[in-house]
């Protein structure tokens, strides 16, 4: 398994497997805001903490880059619930995507 990569020309955060399947975070960037509608990671990986190292390293590219953080992907809006210290990325007007 692979690091984790900024694709930029798919708009995703991805993970590649040695056997050729591929977890990723897909997003969009819209002025200053970054959007994550999707996240899939492959049937047999699921369980493993790969959504979640696809989220970190997606969140700590958008600190670093100065982006508020659009969560539309269910996956990330429940990763950043249970991460208080990533609320400070949200985009304003987006709370309510946190709530379960």
């Amino acid at each position: 398994m692979s690091e984790v990569r900024d694709n930029v020309q798919a708009g995703r955060f991805e993970i590649a497997f040695d056997d050729g399947e591929v977890a990723f975070a897909a997003y969009q960037i819209e002025g200053d805001s970054i959007i994550f509608p999707h996240t899939v990671v492959p049937e047999q990986y699921e369980g493993q903490g790969i959504a979640s190292r696809l989220a970190e390293a997606a969140l700590a590219s958008a600190r670093a880059r100065g982006l508020k953080v659009v969560p539309r992907c269910s996956f990330f809006a429940n990763y950043m619930r249970t991460h208080p210290e990533t609320h400070d990325l949200l985009a304003s007007g987006t709370d309510g995507l946190l709530e379960g």
